[in-house]
């Protein structure tokens, strides 16, 4: 991240036209961008005449995002402090920023206030025991006077915003809602797995899918499994270095192939496929009846309504407070939460005996989504006027 703020200024002197207007959009990391991708393609194919200058934070967004083909301009923001604040904005010039979620840089804001910039934050959230409502906010507590309009996601943001005195508040829901849908629109046929699940129907067998796992999450689904001799499993691990595959594969039972030796031949006979790449598990969630995202008995749980969205069920750990959806999900009965292997097991076995039950929450998971949809669409009518 340090090194790659030393090129930030060299990008936007190289690639900023100071004839065009620009848009600016700022996420912290790879997550917050995919609630801002609905808007930055929306944006980009009804104002084209517009250019995109897309800043991150962290290394694991920019990274992975730097060639996005709908910015004209990828970089690291450079530190909130007033003097590259100041060299930013008189570079980029925008006509308006969009900040995703919990992107509260007092300088940036302050500063894009006082220049009249329109600064509007979306997908937003915000508790009782943020720093924001707090007698010691110090200017914090002044920040988010400074936005033309705050998208929260839910009603009680917007209470909780319009008891301290921010008015300018809309519940559009997350547009990351937005993003999944269009996501499975254009899921990617994958031949391999759909070779490895081929098989469900005649057997009346079920295929979990389970994503993003951390190594506590693996003790709980692989013990599961190597007793289910009818379950099938796909394992796409948060990471995929060496040493975490070998830990994997040695808690395996029962035949496992890795994506990257897999054949359409090979795979038939495998009970376990572990995909090694990234990439892949959007479309992959597709080909499951089930999901257990993982990161719940850790970091906090990973993308749900990236599985939900194809009408399964999503199980997932205890760590899951911060996440409204998945508040939503349980509430609707799309969305489960265990919190050992008990519970785990308790719950697989239901389902495989029900298949009635299965085919109800994966109904309820989805409903929730596309029930959700629709965020970008109304910032978009919201923030026409400074377009």
């Amino acid at each position: 991240m340090v090194c790659g703020q030393k090129n930030t200024y060299r990008i936007l002197g190289e690639k900023i036209d100071p004839h065009a207007k620009h848009i600016w959009v700022h996420c912290a990391s790879l997550g917050e961008f995919e609630q801002a991708r609905p808007m930055i393609e929306t944006l980009k194919k009804e104002h084209p005449e517009y250019r995109i200058v897309l800043t991150f934070f962290s290394p694991s967004g920019y990274e992975v995002r730097k060639e996005y083909s709908y910015a004209d301009v990828v970089c690291y923001l450079p530190f909130d402090t007033p003097k590259k604040v100041t060299a930013f904005l008189d570079l980029v010039k925008p006509t308006l920023a969009i900040f995703v979620k919990y992107e509260f840089w007092y300088n940036y804001i302050h500063e894009a206030y006082l220049r009249g910039i329109p600064v509007y934050l979306i997908s937003a959230i915000f508790r009782d025991n943020q720093l924001f409502f707090k007698k010691k906010a110090g200017r914090y507590g002044k920040i988010l006077h400074f936005y033309r309009e705050i998208f929260v996601q839910d009603e009680h943001s917007k209470e909780l915003l319009n008891r301290h005195g921010i008015t300018r508040v809309t519940v559009t829901g997350d547009t990351r809602f937005d993003r999944v849908i269009e996501i499975r629109r254009q899921a990617k046929e994958l031949p391999l797995v759909h070779a490895f699940t081929a098989d469900r129907e005649s057997d009346g067998g079920m295929v979990l899918v389970a994503g993003s796992s951390w190594p506590p999450d693996e003790d709980i689904f692989i013990d599961y499994f190597n007793t289910r001799p009818r379950l099938k499993l796909i394992i796409a691990p948060h990471e995929i270095h060496e040493s975490h595959l070998e830990e994997i594969e040695k808690k395996l039972k029962r035949p496992y192939i890795r994506y990257s030796a897999a054949t359409e031949e090979n795979i038939r006979d495998r009970d376990c496929l572990i995909v090694d790449c990234f990439g892949l598990l959007s479309s992959i969630y597709r080909y499951g009846d089930i999901a257990y995202i993982g990161g719940g008995f850790g970091v906090g749980i990973h993308n749900l309504p990236e599985a939900a969205v194809y009408g399964i069920p999503v199980i997932f750990g205890p760590n899951y407070r911060k996440f409204r959806e998945a508040h939503d999900l349980i509430e609707k009965g799309g969305g489960f939460v265990v919190h050992d292997k008990k519970e785990f097991n308790e719950l697989m076995d239901r389902f495989a005996e029900r298949p009635e039950a299965l085919s109800t929450a994966g109904e309820n998971a989805e409903d929730y989504i596309l029930s959700n949809a629709g965020a970008t669409r109304q910032i978009m009518e919201k923030i026409a006027a400074d377009l």
